[in-house]
């Protein structure tokens, strides 16, 4: 029995090597097998890939040769075509240098003959030249005098008649149209004012609402101020909130604004309920409040001077005017006031006086319009007259009744006169005392500025001029020239109401003592 097991184990050992070995030659000769497939499926994918490439770098040679085809053929048809460019600009530049030859031709030509003629003129003027000198020494010789003395003799002589002749022309003509005009204008002008007797009301462009307390100023600002920033929002105002107890200012250049903000205000603070909503309502209603505050002030102002048919539309223009001042005086006041006395004056001299009042109560018609229209009052008046067809003469006396143009009728003259009376009769407006105090001084400076003139004085708050003149340098003729001269700078240069009297005084002294 050991026997077998010695005999199996022997068996097994030598066995096991056996296989070892012949297993080892087997995976030996299948991965042999493995490796010459594999190298022959490698050595075929490169044949393939070999083939691709060299099939591919055709392809690419190709291309690139019908790549670089193309862009020769673009590159000869660019410049094949700047080749043509070129050549009309060649032909255009050879063309004009033929025309500027011609030209240049043309002007040698008539140089030529221009120096001929400046030649024969040179030689002409010089003849002339010494046929004067002859006669000038003749004249010298004769006269015993040189040519600059006998200019001057001359010129001093012209100057003495003409200043006397014109000195008494203009004393006889004034003496002569004072004589015709004065008493008769004087008479019409007085009884015309006479008749319009009117009160004076200065009017402020600032508004301001009385408060019942100061809790209602506070509420008026609402939280954050979102109460005061709507009501400034929905009518364009500025409110002015400082330490005035129990008021509040508005402020605004638009005065129809300002009106609309005070009447919103004023109904707030009689509610009580100040909030946005609120405030929106009260807005609205004030603006309809004023709309036809406007309707009525302009039919209203039409039935006091009797001018009928005017477009509704110029009603509520002159409505708008009982919102607007001009130096503190109410303009649809002042021009219901011109509109009547144009009126009384067109009766006295026997024209329509109905004509001359439509063009008096239009005639500041311009000043409806807001700030935010450009142009002057007188402008924008004759642009309304004109979109609403108004009469030729009422235009006319539009544009001239500040002298934009020069008056050519009869109602323009006298719309310019009864403007003037309104606006200067006094207490009618108001000036603040810097620009009344520029006014007379610029007013002495005008008179100081004319030679012989000693010392001015301006009376009568600047409607009168006084001036003392040296008695030495001026004689009585040649205050009359210089009245007028000064006449004229002051209506060229300085803006008045009314007429501004310029008196002139010479005053000879002789002083001397009994000892």
């Amino acid at each position: 029995m050991l026997q077998y097991v010695l005999t199996a184990v022997i068996s097994l050992i030598i066995g096991i090597p056996a296989g070892v070995f012949a297993g080892i030659a087997y995976r030996k000769k299948v991965a042999e097998a493995e490796i010459g497939s594999a190298e022959e499926q490698a050595k075929r994918i490169i044949d393939d890939g070999t083939k691709i490439a060299e099939t591919k770098k055709k392809e690419a040679l190709l291309e690139a040769k019908e790549e670089i085809v193309r862009l020769k053929n673009e590159s000869e048809r660019a410049l094949n075509e700047r080749r043509n460019d070129v050549s009309k600009l060649e032909r255009r530049a050879v063309a004009k240098e033929e025309a500027l030859d011609r030209k240049t031709e043309a002007l040698e030509k008539k140089e030529e003959t221009l120096n001929e003629k400046i030649k024969e003129n040179s030689d002409l003027n010089e003849e002339i030249k010494k046929i004067k000198e002859k006669q000038l020494k003749t004249l010298e010789e004769v006269s015993g005098l040189t040519v600059e003395q006998a200019k001057a003799q001359l010129i001093a002589k012209i100057e003495d008649d003409v200043k006397r002749e014109a000195a008494a022309k203009i004393i006889e003509i004034e003496q002569q149209i004072k004589d015709e005009a004065d008493e008769k204008a004087r008479n019409i002008v007085t009884l015309a004012i006479q008749r319009l007797a009117s009160d004076t009301v200065s009017e402020a462009t600032v508004s301001v609402v009385p408060l019942p307390n100061d809790e209602m100023k506070g509420r008026i600002i609402g939280r954050e101020g979102r109460n005061i920033r709507s009501i400034e929002t929905l009518t364009g105002v500025d409110l002015i909130i400082d330490d005035t107890p129990e008021a509040i200012t508005i402020s605004s250049f638009d005065p129809i604004r300002r009106e609309i903000a005070r009447l919103s205000l004023e109904k707030l603070i009689g509610d009580g309920r100040i909030h946005p909503t609120r405030i929106e309502e009260m807005v609205d209603k004030s603006k309809r409040e004023v709309e036809a505050v406007i309707k009525q002030s302009g039919e209203r102002a039409c039935f006091e001077v009797g001018v009928n048919g005017l477009h509704p539309d110029l009603v509520k223009f002159l409505g708008r005017l009982k919102f607007r001042t001009s130096y503190g005086q109410n303009v649809l006041n002042h021009s219901i006031e011109v509109a009547l006395l144009a009126g009384m004056i067109a009766d006295e001299i026997g024209i329509d006086s109905t004509l001359a009042k439509r063009a008096g109560l239009l005639h500041d018609i311009g000043k409806s319009l807001t700030q935010e229209v450009e142009g002057s009052h007188v402008q924008l008046g004759v642009d309304i007259a004109k979109k609403y067809k108004e009469n030729r003469e009422v235009i006319h006396a539009i544009e001239s009744h500040h002298g934009d143009v020069e008056p050519q009728t009869l109602v323009a003259l006298i719309v310019d006169a009864a403007d003037d009376i309104s606006a200067a009769r006094p207490g009618a407006r108001r000036e603040d005392l810097e620009n009344y105090i520029k006014r007379l001084e610029k007013l002495e400076a005008i008179s100081n500025s004319f030679p012989g003139v000693e010392k001015s004085f301006a009376v009568q708050a600047g409607r009168e001029i006084r001036i003392m003149v040296k008695p030495e340098k001026v004689n009585d003729e040649e205050m009359v020239t210089i009245s007028r001269d000064i006449v004229k700078k002051i209506e060229d240069e300085l803006e008045y109401p009314g007429q501004i009297k310029v008196s002139l005084i010479r005053e000879s002294r002789v002083t001397d003592y009994a000892k």
